[in-house]
């Protein structure tokens, strides 16, 4: 590109860039005003070849060298270009956030996409599945494009290093991102781990053990050559068995990086991983750290961000008038795109968190009414009066500069006094933004979730069940003569608060777990699918909550990954490798298991060996099953993958070997706090 032409670009986005300086400023007042709390975000103009090389990088303009890059760049090139999948923005997780624009968005789309990165940020500064990355360091912050770029130039180094091979290198890369998702995301990250050397092991031995290794009278320099050979043969002779870890270990990129040694073609056996090679598992393993989060709460994020970027662009309009329908479309489009919509799926349940808890408000106090039990509360209660009395007083559902002092009438915790001053002096474009002069509690009673169209069959529509276990549990003596007085006392902004909450301390799961209710699926029309053995098509299995609830959960459970633990180290007392598949029902893919095996061979320098459970059917059950239209019940059996650096083998199991790898349910229920503990 010529110098002209670059200067011609540089000038054209600083002109944009200069065009949203306004909307970015008051999406940030908006967004605190609504009662976020984000990190500062800094935001750049990019054009669309940028935009595809960065969602390339997974939001980063700094990454390692390695052919992954340049085929997802390929990929989202292509989706664009042939698919009409449009991008929008993208922002990471950092502190400040960055967030890059795309040059070709209308000034809708950039509005939108603002108000979305607002959101974002808020959920990254506040979740504490986030702070887990953090959690341990002095500085208590994220300053991950910092720590993606020196990855990214310690790589670089090792690559153009001549005593280094440039594609041992990329395949040594290839090899640890086969375990990126095998790592414990429930545990604060710990950047380093102490690799225990042969006088550590000595210390982890049993005293008669090491007693006899001690007897060798090796030196420390040559114990790290022959100690495990020596404590093999020993081991082998049936002396001594020492198994480790204790427990399962489901960090397998930790484990190999403390216990692994790379496997040396030459010499044909395991040798020491080099400095480069045990780097470069520190490296990959802290990344796969860092975006656990994000693969932790897809669906809450950016549920998240859509329903704050909606509150703000449509409710609030901050879309103006002549940008609405452009702004509509953008939002159709993203909450329809078809297959598992974590926009979608993630805003309609945060609206259902918000509406359920707003409805219990109420009836809670409706149940305190003398007169009014769960019994009787339907039957006797007039639910258009309800309605009514929860509308908002006029002066904050309509603010112009006309009806500023209107606004006089509504309760004080309602109004930023000062923002009113400075509104009826003129310095507050009260037309535009009409939220300037109220709190986050005046916006919470304009923008009552109870009240909105498309909600507003919610608080009646809830069953006698649930009726009965408020009404039961009502602790508090306050009693009301009225409809009227009960409703005076209701917080109008509960619904909101509870949101806040459950922002900080929930990830997909426990997120999906305690809200994916009957009521809300029924609603939403959810239903599970699956591809039938006697037919050989796919077809709906069930539209039953728990079934839905459980497909769901199967989905978001380790992002949607097998779980797979180290079980022992020292496998047939021979320094193999052990995992075990933590089988929920779902089977592994044995083709993908296969090569990971080889992949992980490389880490661990010896063979290595995976227990799994699989479902087979016999072909005659099927032949059977199709006549009578009907599936086939496949049976569960035990398999012993190995790899010993040549071939694999598959070998069946005895059930009992195998037998603690199965669960009879997914215990889903389990919160951070315990996961934490």
């Amino acid at each position: 590109m010529s110098k002209t032409n670059s200067n011609a670009d540089r000038f054209r986005k600083q002109a944009i860039a200069s065009d949203l300086e306004e909307p970015v400023s008051e999406a940030r007042n908006l967004a605190e005003k609504l009662g976020l709390e984000p990190y500062p975000v800094k935001y750049w103009i990019i054009d669309y070849d940028e935009m595809n090389e960065l969602i390339a990088y997974g939001g980063f303009q700094n990454r390692y060298p390695h052919w992954r890059w340049g085929m997802q760049y390929d990929r989202q090139q292509k989706q664009g270009q042939y698919g009409g999948g449009k991008a929008f923005e993208i922002v990471n997780n950092d502190n400040p956030a960055h967030a890059f624009l795309q040059e070709s968005n209308t000034v809708a789309d950039q509005k939108a996409v603002i108000t979305h990165v607002e959101a974002h940020s808020d959920f990254f500064a506040n979740n504490e599945w986030f702070g887990l990355f953090t959690s341990g360091r002095t500085d208590e912050q994220v300053n991950a494009a910092g720590m993606l770029a020196r990855h990214a130039r310690a790589i670089d180094e090792y690559m153009a290093d001549p005593d280094i091979d440039r594609a041992e290198v990329e395949k040594w890369i290839d090899h640890c991102l086969s375990l990126e998702d095998n790592i414990d995301q429930h545990q604060v990250f710990v950047r380093r781990l102490e690799v225990d050397g042969p006088a550590d092991d000595l210390e982890d031995l049993d005293d008669d053990l090491a007693e006899k290794v001690a007897e060798l009278d090796l030196s420390e320099e040559i114990k790290g050559e022959v100690f495990d050979e020596e404590w093999l043969e020993k081991l082998e002779a049936g002396e001594e068995s020492v198994t480790f870890p204790e427990e399962p270990q489901k960090d397998v990129l930790a484990f190999v990086r403390e216990h692994g040694k790379q496997y040396d073609d030459e010499a044909g056996r395991a040798l020491e991983m080099t400095e480069w090679q045990r780097d470069i598992l520190d490296m990959m393993r802290a990344e796969a750290y860092y975006f656990a989060a994000q693969k932790m709460t897809k669906v809450m994020n950016e549920g998240w961000a859509a329903y704050w970027e909606s509150t703000m662009m449509t409710d609030e309009g901050f879309a103006g008038d002549d940008e609405f329908l452009n702004y509509a479309d953008h939002m159709a489009k993203v909450l329809s795109s078809g297959g598992l919509n974590p926009y979608s799926l993630g805003m309609e349940l945060w609206e259902y968190v918000e509406n359920r808890t707003n409805r219990r408000e109420v009836l809670e106090h409706l149940l305190r009414i003398e007169g009014i039990s769960w019994r009787n509360l339907m039957d006797v209660v007039d639910f258009d009066e309800v309605r009514a009395a929860l509308e908002p007083p006029a002066a904050l559902a309509t603010i112009t500069p006309e009806t500023l002092e209107d606004l006089a009438d509504v309760p004080d915790d309602y109004v930023d006094h000062e923002a009113l001053e400075a509104a009826r002096a003129g310095e507050i474009d009260v037309e535009r933004y009409p939220w300037k002069v109220l709190t986050t509690e005046g916006l919470a009673r304009r923008h009552y979730s109870l009240l909105k169209r498309q909600h507003r069959g919610f608080l009646t529509r809830v069953s006698q069940n649930d009726v009965e276990q408020i009404g039961r549990y009502l602790f508090d003596d306050a009693r009301y003569e009225s409809v009227e007085e009960a409703l005076a006392d209701v917080d109008f902004s509960a619904g909101w608060n509870r949101m806040y909450d459950i922002r900080e301390s929930h990830n997909d799961v426990t997120f999906l777990d305690e809200f994916l209710t009957e009521e809300f699926i029924t609603e939403n029309n959810y239903f599970t699918y699956e591809h039938s053995k006697a037919t050989g098509q796919y077809h709906v299995a069930s539209d039953a909550a728990d079934d839905v609830k459980k497909k769901l959960l199967l989905q978001f459970t380790n992002f949607g990954k097998p779980t797979i633990a180290v079980y022992d180290g020292n496998y047939n007392n021979a320094n193999e490798l052990l995992l075990g598949h933590q089988y929920n029902g779902v089977m592994l893919d044995l083709g993908k298991a296969r090569e990971t095996l080889k992949r992980i061979f490389e880490l661990w320098g010896r063979p290595v060996n995976l227990q799994t459970i699989v479902k087979e059917v016999n072909e005659h059950d099927v032949e059977v099953a199709k006549r009578r239209n009907r599936e086939p019940e496949p049976e569960e059996r035990g398999k012993l993958l190995r790899y010993d650096g040549e071939e694999v083998t598959v070998e069946d199991l005895p059930w009992e070997e195998v037998d603690h790898l199965a669960a009879d349910d997914v215990d889903y229920d389990t919160k951070p706090d315990e996961w934490l503990a």
